[in-house]
C-alpha cells in the first residue's frame, strides 16, 4: 500500500475520476482538481482551473500547506473538438491546445520544483492514440496529444537526475462523458460532402461501445504508482498493435489507411 499524496487534473469524471479512485483504494491521498464546485466521495476536491495559472497556483499551494509534498500528478484535464480545419475557428483551436496541451504545462511547472526538492516525484501525462494515429476532422485533438507526447519525451530526459519520472498514457475508444462533451463544428459538412459528420459518427460510436472508464483508470493509477522510465504506455492490446503499426508502416499507406477508415 502507498501513502503518497497524488494531485489528478479532471478527476470528477471519467477516466480521471477512475485514476483518482484507484489511487485512493491503493492508500494514496488523492487531491482532484477541476472547474466543478462538487468533487467525489473519499477525494480531496478543489476546485482549479488549468487554464489560469494563478488558479493552479493557490490549488497547489494549498495542496502543499495540507500534505507538505506532492509524489504523484495525473494530468487528466482535457476536452476535444471535431471539425474541417478550414472551418474551425482558431479561436477554438488555441482553447483546445490551452486546455489539453498547456493546462498540462501548467501543472507541470507547479510541481517541478516541488518533486525536485524532495528527490523523487511522477507525473503522469494523458495522451491518446489520436497521437500517433492522427484523426481527420480531429485534427486539433490529435495535434493536442502528438505534442504531449513530444513534451513528455523530453521533459523525461530533463528531469530524470532529480529522481522525477515522466510518462504519457495513451487511451483509445473509451465510454465516457467525453463523448457528450465534445465540442462539434458541423459547418462545412455539406462542401465536404458529409465526411464530417461521417468521421464524427464512426468515432463516436467507437467511444461509446468503448473501454470501461474503470479499466482505463485502474491502468492509469497502475502507471502512476510505477516509478519506471518508460515515457510512453497504450491501454487495450488493439491500440497497442495500432500504435505498433504506426513503426513499422511508412507513413503514406498509413495515413491513407486513416483516411480510409476516418475520412472517406
Amino acid at each position: 500500500m502507498s501513502n503518497k499524496i497524488a494531485v489528478v487534473t479532471g478527476g470528477t469524471s471519467g477516466i480521471g475520476r477512475e485514476a483518482a479512485l484507484y489511487l485512493a483504494k491503493n492508500g494514496c491521498t488523492v487531491y482532484e482538481l477541476s472547474r466543478r464546485k462538487e468533487g467525489v466521495d473519499g477525494l480531496r476536491h478543489i476546485s482549479a482551473d488549468v487554464t489560469d495559472e494563478e488558479s493552479v497556483g493557490a490549488a497547489v499551494a494549498q495542496i502543499l500547506a495540507e500534505a507538505g509534498r506532492i509524489d504523484i500528478l495525473v494530468n487528466n484535464a482535457g476536452f476535444g473538438i471535431s471539425g474541417a480545419v478550414e472551418f474551425t475557428d482558431t479561436a477554438e483551436a488555441q482553447r483546445q491546445l490551452d486546455v489539453n496541451f498547456f493546462g498540462m504545462v501548467r501543472m507541470n511547472k507547479a510541481v517541478i520544483a516541488v518533486m525536485r526538492q524532495q528527490g523523487s516525484g511522477r507525473i503522469v501525462n494523458l495522451s491518446s492514440v489520436a497521437a500517433p494515429v492522427p484523426i481527420p476532422f480531429q485534427t486539433y485533438y490529435s495535434a493536442s496529444k502528438a505534442a504531449i507526447n513530444a513534451y513528455t519525451m523530453a521533459l523525461g530526459n530533463e528531469l530524470r537526475p532529480f529522481g522525477i519520472t515522466v510518462c504519457a498514457v495513451m487511451p483509445g475508444d473509451i465510454k465516457t462523458g467525453f463523448t457528450a462533451a465534445r465540442r462539434k463544428v458541423a459547418e462545412g459538412d455539406d462542401v465536404y460532402g458529409g465526411r464530417i459528420s461521417r468521421s464524427v459518427q464512426r468515432m463516436e460510436h467507437d467511444e461509446q461501445t468503448g473501454m470501461d472508464p474503470a479499466k482505463a483508470g485502474a491502468f492509469v493509477g497502475r502507471v502512476a504508482l510505477k516509478t519506471s522510465h518508460k515515457p510512453l504506455y497504450t491501454i487495450g492490446f488493439a491500440y497497442k498493435a495500432a500504435v505498433f503499426l504506426t513503426k513499422i508502416l511508412p507513413a503514406w499507406p498509413l495515413n491513407w489507411l486513416i483516411g480510409k477508415i476516418y475520412a472517406g
